[in-house]
């Protein structure tokens, strides 16, 4: 048996009780259900989320407990996280990304706010966004439907690519909708697109390694926790062969990738921990309207740009949001 199993099967057994004990002790036990593995790149986020939480009067240790849950890019396991945050009892299950699914799978009773990419009416998360009128509501970023216009700065920046890869996590409903919405964009443009499928970091490795044998001038990286999670190794590689590429949030930008577009992840976190405060406090999903991005953020990382041996129009120097010299 592996250790982690061994580990959870121990937690299982040792502290089945806890939901029921910490509310009698006036404790409030809350699961966050996630894709990702708790690493250095998730910290800002949690941050984020435990100061929605803090400003509905929720603080960890104080009146709340937090059951985590990480599947560490195995998103196999998230069915049997989800159930087993059930089985605890816990008051609302916060579930990020693709998370979201099973959690909805696992309760129809149980509270449930979400932090994702894609439409959550489109994949039977909520009735409408308004009144999601079910167990689950939270925020949305629309990674979708902000694609084309990844795809039509990049084309801009890097005129002279022939051919633009596209990774996507095979397997996946959402990667494969995104997927969906690059290639049709592309169609409508002319742009010829490689699909690159990535499950996992050596697969990644090995798609740098493709683009480069197949001479891919550019590269679009969807919102996914497992390139939240290789970030650092993501920009690496991007920088080692020498292939610009978009990412939707700023985060890789500062890192060193080349540009992001797309709304703010810490943002959408803090606002998941205030509907999580207000649902502990009485309120019910089902009357909670699902956030949507008001504005969405253009960084350009000018040093990466001059690496590649890149000239930035003026066009979109002027219109980015931040400009990281």
């Amino acid at each position: 048996m592996r250790r982690r199993e061994f580990i959870a099967g121990l937690g299982s057994a040792a502290t089945w009780p806890l939901a029921a004990r910490a509310q009698q002790q006036g404790i409030r036990v809350i699961g966050f259900l996630h894709p990702a593995s708790p690493g250095t790149t998730f910290v800002p986020y949690l941050a984020a989320f435990r100061q929605g939480l803090s400003e509905q009067g929720f603080v960890e240790g104080r009146n709340l407990a937090i059951e985590f849950r990480w599947a560490e890019d195995d998103f196999a396991r998230l069915p049997t996280l989800a159930a087993d945050l059930v089985r605890r009892g816990v008051a609302v299950i916060v579930a990020g990304a693709n998370a979201a699914y099973p959690a909805k799978a696992a309760t129809a009773s149980i509270p449930i706010v979400f932090s994702i990419g894609s439409d959550p009416v489109k994949f039977g998360l909520v009735a409408s966004l308004n009144r999601p009128g079910g167990n689950a509501t939270g925020t949305v970023q629309f990674s979708n439907e902000l694609s084309a216009k990844r795809l039509q700065i990049l084309r801009e920046m890097v005129p002279k690519a022939r051919l633009i890869g596209a990774f996507y996590v095979p397997g996946t409903a959402v990667s494969e909708l995104r997927l969906g919405s690059v290639m049709d964009a592309a169609r409508r443009i002319g742009q010829e697109v490689r699909p690159l499928s990535v499950a996992s970091l050596v697969d990644i490795d090995a798609a740098f390694a493709t683009m480069d044998e197949n001479q891919v001038g550019a590269l679009l990286v969807p919102n996914s926790s497992l390139f939240t999670n290789n970030r650092e190794h993501l920009i690496s590689l991007a920088a080692r062969y020498a292939i610009p590429a978009t990412y939707e949030y700023r985060e890789f930008v500062t890192a060193g990738g080349l540009f992001s577009y797309g709304s703010s992840l810490r943002d959408s976190y803090r606002l998941v921990g205030t509907y999580v405060g207000r649902i502990l406090k009485g309120e019910n999903p089902a009357d909670l309207p699902v956030v949507q991005p008001t504005r969405f953020e253009f960084v350009i990382n000018l040093n990466t740009a001059k690496a590649l041996g890149l000239t930035i129009p003026e066009t979109l120097l002027a219109i980015a949001d931040e400009v990281i010299q």
